[in-house]
């Protein structure tokens, strides 16, 4: 063990007779402890809530989309299907057909979108495990729907509500003159599902079939609006991403999960940024405090230090014992607050102790990156803060 270490050791273990010091060293630990826990907690909350909110991504949106870049609707052609077909990272394909339709049931009107599916799409996405109630399509049964949990609150409209359907409008579209008495396209439907999911995506979609969205919009039979398509596990999306678009040319727009909600994850990433930023500041705070009593120990030992300087110890020894003194200092701190909050992260995710609603616990996830993050920052931290109270030492200092 080096000299500097030894002595360090002792002045941090061993009480001294100013009672004041001895007060401000247990506050300067306590605000480490309680810095590297709030540290770690909130990078734990943040990493479940991504989790969950990625998780529910899952529900709604297929690995890969494929859109026309001009227009809202093409045509299934064959070379796209063999292209698709002989691609080994694609397990499952889907054809949709989405449009922006205007809902009415009773006396209450609602715009949102139909979504025209097949019978595999329940493979592309988990939406079927998302159902609050009722059933997922059928293709036993004709002119059924699935809506959202919004749409359904929205017009006070339960699952099989057979006194009246629910009735999805399109406005007819061509040139020339139009009736003004029926200036819509229309499509009766019972609804036999209501899927749940974040706010956005449970007061988008009305789920048919794909033929009945074809009837609707009058769609040829290989006309379509997208084609989801669902990897292979282990499947790099962005390369398998890049190669379907090089295959099927500048005509067609071929986007990920994640550029598909780009602007949620930068919101996800940015939030999770910043609350970072912001407790480090708080861990910076708490780390004068270390400052303070650092150099309150170096004055309470001047005349020692003075001893060890006349006895020929360096001016750099004397300044590392007290880095190393302010680096153990950190370090302990560091260790006890990431226990405790290793502790309270793992009791909540066991018995969701803390809840955002009555069925919903607030999500947690341990991660190892996270505390080598913390431990990392408080780390830096507190070598710099030791560095700056160890450098009060000079020969002038010593001296005097």
């Amino acid at each position: 063990m080096s000299f500097p270490l030894y002595i360090a050791k002792r002045y941090l273990f061993t009480k001294t007779s100013n009672n004041a010091i001895n007060i401000i060293t247990i506050i300067a630990s306590f605000g480490v402890i309680i810095g590297s826990l709030a540290l770690f907690i909130i990078l734990s909350g943040f990493s479940g809530l991504r989790t969950f909110s990625y998780s529910l991504l899952e529900v709604s949106d297929p690995d890969l989309k494929i859109t026309a870049v001009k227009g809202k609707s093409f045509l299934y052609t064959n070379d796209v299907q063999q292209n698709l077909k002989n691609d080994r990272s694609i397990k499952v394909i889907s054809k949709v057909i989405e449009e922006r339709v205007f809902l009415k049931y009773k006396d209450k009107n609602e715009i949102a979108f139909i979504k025209g599916v097949e019978e595999n799409y329940n493979l592309i996405t988990q939406i079927d495990s998302t159902l609050h109630v009722g059933n997922w399509l059928d293709a036993d049964y004709t002119n059924t729907a699935v809506i959202g949990y919004g749409i359904s609150r929205k017009l006070s409209l339960g699952i099989l509500s057979f006194g009246e359907p629910l009735q999805i409008m399109v406005p007819k579209k061509g040139k020339g003159f139009i009736n003004p008495q029926k200036p819509f396209y229309t499509t009766n439907a019972q609804v036999v599902g209501i899927y749940s999911g974040t706010q956005e995506f449970e007061n988008k979609f009305v789920f048919v079939s794909i033929h009945q969205a074809k009837n609707l919009l009058r769609y040829k039979e290989n006309q379509i609006t997208g084609i989801e398509l669902k990897l292979n596990p282990n499947s790099d999306v962005d390369a398998v991403s890049e190669e379907i678009q090089e295959k099927l040319g500048p005509t067609y727009k071929v986007q990920t999960k994640e550029q598909l909600n780009e602007l949620y994850y930068k919101v996800i990433n940015t939030e999770n940024f910043v609350s970072y930023l912001i407790f480090t500041l708080i861990v910076i705070i708490a780390l004068f405090n270390v400052i303070g009593a650092i150099i309150m120990m170096i004055i309470d030992k001047k005349d020692n230090l003075r001893t060890l300087f006349n006895l020929g110890t360096t001016l750099k020894q004397i300044k590392q014992i007290f880095i190393f003194q302010g680096f153990l200092l950190t370090l302990f701190g560091m260790i006890i607050g990431l226990s405790l909050g290793t502790i309270l992260v793992l009791i909540q995710k066991q018995f969701e102790v803390f809840m955002i609603t009555q069925s919903l616990p607030y999500p947690v996830e341990f991660r190892i990156t996270n505390l080598c993050i913390v431990i990392g920052t408080i780390t830096v931290l507190g070598f710099l803060a030791s560095k700056i109270a160890s450098s009060r030492i000079s020969k002038e200092f010593l001296e005097k």
